[in-house]
């Protein structure tokens, strides 16, 4: 599913109304029916108490319409106007003459020193305040009706995004923005739903189609694009009748130190388990008999050092090498490290202290394969490329380190997202069971797999970073957040591949009951 930004929503509206012949006071119209549609549809018609508060632009010309139709249906509304400015939109004002010839009463009037309005905590709160054409700081009053709806902890239903936050820039003040229940988007998520920093401002939202021209949401291109089942099942490369290991590549998996054989052991096994056809590990001395007791799958070469990585050579031809987990930072392996870069021409992943070395001796990133795919956690990413003031900043850092070292880098965590010449992927998938140790390994060892089997290392990334999550979605129901270990996602991936293809369940139809007479 794109993602697209404020510029090219407005541009989307502004070309919908005109192929199809409607004003944007009925693209309004039809936007505040998808809500209150939504409304009822789980409110059936409930009298519990909803307060509808409007700004004077156009998020509150929807919140109007919004408000008109649940007083028409029979709902229990009380409508407010948020005078936060004299500038109002054309279709605000014609909003709210309908909704003023609908109703005796009359939407009330806030200002500065009103009063704040009664709220209870089991009434609904539908904040249609500001949207997304946010352009100036929020006055200090809107911000303490924004506390206000905070102190109330009324339900709160966000129109869009919710009020003073920025699709763009990350606020300054927290107390400056509303803290939704969820959020209803107009045709297109917004990327800071997904943002560790800001996603908090919303703790679910969901994309409402209020009918943008088709043609311009296939055509128009995005600078992120959220990744679910439908973004992935092309990527996919079935296998034929006589397909043999041969087919599905080798991946050479270099790290481990004495302690940390386990690491290599996990990235191994989610090499075979995402189906590439060979895996050998290479490790120093101590992680031989670990490995070939614990995962007799993998081959092993070993270090001649007992501990640690002190040279990298190795007599096989592998499409693949992934270098880093458990690999330490010794002196030692450093250079083994950079000696192995000024020479190697295969595809690589790197992780763990692969990074930590890297961001050490930045001098190293020019020595990495084009392509190389690159997986920190936020720590990691912070020694590769710097601090950052929020999310926007970091992604703009990230960007620009990716394409100066022409790499891809898949930002760990939350909704992981991998960045690729100037665009964002964002994943759907994973939960909060993922934070725990090894999971990154694992992750680290499906795309290797995936890229020995043929796919592009952007594919590969995508791909392996969606099973990873699909994996822990799938078995976190049974086993819980707390008692989900890394081992537990290689034994989903499986499950992950099978959802892929499975169907949804056609709905049930309801039959009448034995012995009642047939109605009609």
């Amino acid at each position: 599913m794109k993602i697209f930004s404020k510029e090219q929503i407005y541009e989307g509206d502004a070309l919908t109304a005109k192929k199809q012949g409607i004003t944007s006071t009925d693209l309004m119209e039809r936007a505040g029916i998808q809500i209150f549609n939504w409304l009822h549809m789980r409110m059936q018609g409930a009298q519990v108490p909803i307060h509808v508060f409007c700004g004077i632009g156009n998020n509150g010309g929807d919140g109007l319409v919004v408000a008109r139709h649940l007083i028409t249906h029979g709902y229990n509304v009380k409508t407010y106007i948020v005078n936060y400015s004299t500038t109002r939109s054309k279709d605000f004002l014609l909003n709210y003459d309908r909704i003023k010839s609908t109703t005796k009463d009359w939407p009330v009037v806030l200002a500065d020193d009103c009063e704040m309005p009664v709220i209870e905590e089991k009434d609904i709160i539908v904040d249609a305040i500001l949207g997304i054409g946010i352009n100036r700081p929020v006055d200090p009053w809107v911000k303490s009706l924004f506390n206000h709806f905070r102190a109330t902890k009324a339900f709160v239903l966000a129109i869009d995004v919710p009020s003073g936050l920025s699709t763009d820039a990350a606020p300054t003040d927290e107390e400056s923005v509303v803290n939704a229940g969820y959020t209803l988007s107009f045709q297109t998520p917004k990327l800071v739903f997904f943002l560790p920093e800001l996603a908090k401002y919303t703790v679910q939202w969901e994309v409402l189609d209020i009918g943008i021209d088709p043609e311009y949401l296939f055509t128009t291109p995005t600078v992120a694009e959220l990744i679910g089942k439908n973004e992935v099942l092309p990527i996919y490369k079935p296998r034929t009748k006589f397909s043999h290991k041969g087919d599905f590549g080798h991946a050479l998996i270099i790290g481990g130190s004495y302690g940390k054989i386990g690491s290599v052991t996990l990235a191994s096994q989610g090499v075979l388990a995402i189906g590439a056809g060979k895996v050998t590990a290479y490790t120093p001395k101590c992680g031989y008999i670990p490995l070939q007791v614990g995962f007799p799958e993998a081959m092993v070469i070993t270090d001649s050092d007992e501990e640690k990585i002190t040279a990298i050579n190795y007599d096989i031809t592998p499409n693949v090498i992934a270098f880093g987990v458990g690999v330490g930072t010794d002196a030692k392996t450093v250079t083994a490290f950079e000696t192995f870069l000024k020479t190697n021409k295969t595809a690589l992943v790197v992780d763990a202290d692969g990074l930590n070395i890297l961001s050490k001796k930045k001098a190293l990133l020019k020595l990495l394969p084009e392509n190389t795919i690159l997986t920190p956690h936020p720590k990691e990413l912070e020694r590769l490329v710097g601090s950052w003031k929020d999310d926007f900043d970091k992604l703009k850092k990230t960007k620009a380190f990716a394409k100066k070292y022409k790499c891809i880098v898949v930002i760990k965590g939350a909704n992981t997202i991998t960045v690729f010449d100037d665009k964002l992927y964002v994943n759907a998938t994973g939960n909060p069971g993922l934070a725990t140790a090894g999971t990154g390994d694992v992750l680290t060892g499906m795309i290797a797999g995936l890229v020995a089997q043929g796919y592009d290392a952007l594919s590969a990334a995508i791909f392996g970073v969606y099973l990873h999550g699909k994996s822990a979605d799938l078995l976190i129901e049974d086993l819980g957040y707390q008692s989900f270990i890394a081992s537990h996602v290689i034994e989903g991936i499986s499950l992950a591949y099978l959802d892929m293809f499975k169907q949804p369940e056609p709905p049930q139809v309801e039959t009448e009951e034995e012995g009642e007479e047939p109605q009609g």
